[in-house]
């Protein structure tokens, strides 16, 4: 038995005891009263407890504990320490949640809650970003009648786990995205997208790779084996024609071995296994060499000229060479007959800038963010004209990585174009110092 009923007991029996020894000096009805009255009282404390009790619990944060003795004392501290232990749980659990939201919030994929019926409850930013949702304003609405994306509201319906569905959202050719789809809870949802952008390119300029190499090579092959059956048809063949022939294959030969030398540059400028040997160099007697270099493949069809601040880099002199002459040639091939050239060095606050200035075709713009990629030709017929194996600039970019340096291009069709290569302070001494 609980002490609330042992003094329940008590009190009746009190009760009944005064209404006892009432009825005996006073007589039976006046016994009865006095029972009653007791009672009463008893009541009335009961009601006046619960009255006090619902209004603390309509507004518990802005009363304080009622004050009672007894059984209904024991009950509101009783009550008041559950209440003090679910708010600290509520504290707790809020806490939780705003770290979620802050985590979810910066997440770098696209996370969006759905109810039974494919209405949002939430979406992080990245989300709102990608599937162009508000978290605000579309909160209850069908994600499906928000997000225009092919195949978009069958997928949502219908997606089983480890499905994905692979889209581009209206109107952004530069966004790739892999949505998928868990189920967690009661009939819910979570949507998660996938930037895949940089992926997709990868894959892109992968397969374009590959294809690239594959018609590099078979077009000199083409030509080789062309004139080899000719050469081998032919029982009494022209002493001066196979000349020729022989002279054609020649020139494809080197093609092919020029081609297969830039990958394996590439190759190994990839390769993290592959140690940067550096040392210091005199940025005079090496843009000096490059011209004369740039002077030979032009074969006097061009005005060179340098402009060289005196310094000295740290960095792979062969490597370094490679970089500069690649530029300097992409110059000469590309500048009509009669043009300039310069080479140019300067220090900016520190940092080394080399350049190549050229008075050529121009480069449009459109063209300018693909450069470097491998085999990119902005004129592919041009390009074979002038000898190029379309991965100098893809060579320029790797070898400017491992010196942490940065290349910027400006260019004009018709004007000209200058590549600018910014090397970081620490890598360049003037002999000012």
């Amino acid at each position: 038995m609980t002490s609330a009923w042992i003094i329940f007991l008590l009190r009746l029996s009190a009760i009944a005891l005064l209404a006892l020894i009432g009825g005996a000096w006073l007589g039976l009805a006046a016994g009865l009263a006095l029972a009653c009255a007791g009672l009463l009282l008893v009541v009335m404390s009961h009601v006046a407890n619960l009255s006090r009790l619902q209004a603390w619990l309509k507004q518990p944060e802005g009363r304080n504990l009622p004050d009672a003795w007894g059984a209904w004392g024991d009950a509101f501290i009783a009550l008041h320490r559950l209440r003090r232990d679910e708010e600290k749980k509520r504290e707790r659990i809020v806490a939780d949640f705003e770290v979620f939201s802050q985590a979810a919030e910066v997440y770098p994929d696209g996370l969006v809650f759905l109810d039974a019926d494919d209405r949002i409850l939430w979406c992080n930013r990245a989300a709102e970003s990608q599937l162009g949702l508000n978290g605000e304003s579309d909160r209850g609405l069908l994600i499906a009648n928000l997000v225009r994306l092919p195949r978009f509201a069958e997928f949502i319906a219908n997606a089983l786990p480890g499905e994905s569905l692979q889209c581009s959202p209206l109107g952004r050719k530069d966004l790739d995205l892999s949505l998928e789809t868990l189920r967690f809870g009661k009939d819910r949802k979570l949507l998660i997208s996938f930037d895949v952008t940089q992926i997709a390119r990868t894959e892109a300029m992968r397969r374009d790779f590959v294809a690239n190499v594959s018609h590099e090579l078979r077009t000199p092959l083409t030509v080789i084996a062309g004139f080899l059956e000719h050469m081998l048809a032919e029982p009494d063949p022209d002493p001066a024609a196979s000349r020729q022939q022989i002279g054609i294959m020649d020139g494809q030969a080197r093609r092919m071995l020029s081609l297969v030398d830039d990958l394996l540059v590439l190759s190994r400028l990839e390769s993290e296994t592959y140690a940067l040997r550096e040392e210091t160099l005199d940025v005079r007697d090496l843009i000096f060499d490059v011209a004369d270099e740039a002077r030979r493949l032009s074969a006097g069809r061009h005005s060179i000229t340098c402009e060289v601040q005196p310094a000295q880099l740290k960095g792979s002199r062969e490597e370094l060479r490679s970089a500069f002459s690649n530029l300097v040639s992409n110059a000469v091939r590309y500048t009509p007959e009669g043009g300039r050239i310069v080479l140019r060095w300067v220090l900016r606050e520190g940092r080394g800038v080399y350049s190549v200035e050229d008075s050529g075709i121009g480069i449009a713009e459109e063209h300018l963010p693909r450069l470097a990629e491998r085999f990119y030709r902005v004129d592919r017929s041009r390009s074979r004209e002038t000898g190029g194996t379309g991965l100098g600039l893809s060579i320029v970019k790797h070898v400017l990585m491992r010196h942490q340096a940065d290349l910027k291009i400006r260019s004009e069709p018709g004007v000209g174009s200058t590549f600018s290569v910014e090397f970081p302070a620490w890598r360049v001494t003037s002999p000012l110092a």
